[in-house]
């Protein structure tokens, strides 16, 4: 019996097992592209993925934001975070070419168990997180 078979009552069946996982995936983009440039960059990535037999379930470009220390003389950076449903052998081919892509200053790609639903924190206005983070800390105090 090869690697994926399984037999039932007497009869071997081959299948192929390909197992999806949730990915999330957070890239910096240099600063000295534009934001067409960057989203070209984040469907070329995507391609990658449905390539190579997954999705990209959400993607959100947080835009230009401040490092918080330079990396590669850079001060700011496109930040761009993706959702992905897809095996492992698109997740290994996409982080080969993000570590041979030059606009890119850092990649991080994570497993994760569900993909959350709505926008994620860094979407909301700053107001509405420090409003929601003074009511949880008043909520906690009472206690």
């Amino acid at each position: 019996m090869g690697i994926g078979a399984a037999k039932t009552k007497g009869l071997t069946t081959e299948r192929k097992i390909k197992s999806m996982s949730f990915y999330e995936n957070l890239i910096l983009v240099r600063p000295d592209l534009t934001a067409s440039k960057v989203a070209e960059l984040n469907k070329k990535y995507a391609q990658v993925v449905a390539d190579k037999g997954g999705k990209v379930v959400k993607s959100e470009d947080w835009g230009l934001r401040d490092l918080a220390y330079k990396i590669q003389k850079n001060r700011k950076a496109y930040y761009v975070l993706t959702y992905l449903d897809a095996p492992a052998e698109a997740v290994l081919e996409l982080e080969r070419l993000m570590r041979l892509d030059e606009n890119l200053l850092r990649y991080m790609t994570l497993k994760i168990d569900e993909i959350p639903e709505g926008a994620s924190v860094m979407l909301e206005p700053k107001s509405r997180r420090i409003k929601d983070d003074k009511v949880e800390l008043q909520i906690e105090g009472e206690q």
